[in-house]
């Protein structure tokens, strides 16, 4: 109720400003106790995770409020992207609302304080809670894969899990990586500086694919035994879309970006013959359709852009009507619902 009448006010403000006043807030307000596994606790990747909405990389990108996220009820927190130096990302302005199509265009382009700054910050923490972190490459790196490499020997001591971002739009050349041979190499790479004994590896994956770049992928990652493949980043695509921002350059994520995330996450069920573990991503604003993304094979949800329009009481809301909706369809678990539809 306050976040709606606050609303107006914020939406006055640039985009990248007012996301910083959210940052702010969540750190005045403090950590607060992560939720305690309910009846929506659901086992991906050896991890418990005591719900499966999960806040998406991107609003934290350096790793400053994950314990203040997971207070707000979520199940688990992805920090991130975060690269070995610090970059400034794009020239401003580079974040845009689409208020009238419930979306959010982005080209921030990897901005954030760097490796080091994030891993001090993280290395404090108490450790409650299921924090992934999702890697990046500098944008003007000469070899991304050692990048990778590099963030993975920092981060694997800090993370509950480890999300390999190859999928977004605003670092050139960065989705070349998805392709067959570059993903190979990437992930040996990866998996081998992990170690044996490291956090689970999860692949965060682009919705503007094609079918043979959905088998590939799927295949690879089956081979590899990854954690669990992120579907899906922003896209690239535009979809028809009212609001005056609709032709920036970037990525769109919110509504409209919906229905695409949503059929990829099918194919990729179909890919992987429901072997590996999917986080459903794209689109996500309701408990209804957090539930479509599980019965359509998810295991794990998550939501960036819908926090915009609804608040930092989304993700209670939305938990509380997973349970709902779980009870209803007569399901014992998440587990059970996943890829039921």
């Amino acid at each position: 109720m306050l976040y709606r009448l606050l609303r107006p006010a914020l939406f006055m403000l640039d985009a990248e400003r007012a996301h910083g006043l959210a940052l702010a807030a969540l750190k005045w307000r403090g950590a607060g106790e992560p939720p305690k596994p309910g009846p929506l606790a659901v086992e991906v990747a050896g991890l418990l995770f005591p719900n499966p909405l999960g806040m998406a990389a991107g609003f934290d990108k350096d790793g400053e409020v994950p314990d203040a996220l997971l207070a707000l009820g979520f199940g688990f927190a992805e920090v991130g992207s975060i690269t070995p130096l610090p970059q400034a990302g794009n020239p401003r302005p580079r974040l845009f609302r689409l208020a009238e199509d419930r979306a959010v265009i982005n080209r921030m382009g990897f901005n954030n304080h760097g490796a080091q700054a994030a891993a001090t910050r993280l290395a404090a923490r108490k450790r409650r809670g299921i924090v992934g972190i999702n890697l990046g490459a500098n944008k003007d790196s000469p070899d991304r894969i050692a990048d990778y490499v590099t963030m993975t020997r920092i981060m694997a001591p800090l993370a509950s899990y480890l999300a390999v971002n190859i999928s977004s739009p605003n670092t050139p050349g960065l989705r070349a990586l998805q392709d067959e041979g570059a993903l190979t190499a990437l992930l040996d790479a990866v998996l081998d500086a992990r170690g044996a004994k490291g956090p689970p590896v999860f692949l965060k994956v682009a919705p503007d694919l094609e079918p043979a770049d959905i088998d590939a992928i799927a295949r690879i990652a089956r081979d590899k035994k990854l954690g669990a493949l992120i579907v899906s980043n922003t896209t690239i695509s535009r979809p028809p879309l009212e609001s005056r921002h609709a032709g920036e350059a970037g990525g769109l994520s919110g509504e409209p970006l919906r229905p695409l995330a949503l059929q990829r996450l099918r194919d990729f069920r179909k890919a992987t013959g429901g072997a590996l573990p999917l986080v459903g991503v794209g689109g996500i604003a309701t408990a209804e359709d957090a539930w479509q993304r599980i019965r359509a094979g998810a295991s794990l949800v998550q939501l960036y852009s819908a926090m915009v329009y609804e608040g930092p009481g989304i993700a209670r809301r939305i938990v509380r009507g997973l349970e709902q909706l779980m009870r209803r369809d007569g399901f014992a678990s998440v587990a059970e619902a996943v890829g039921s539809e």
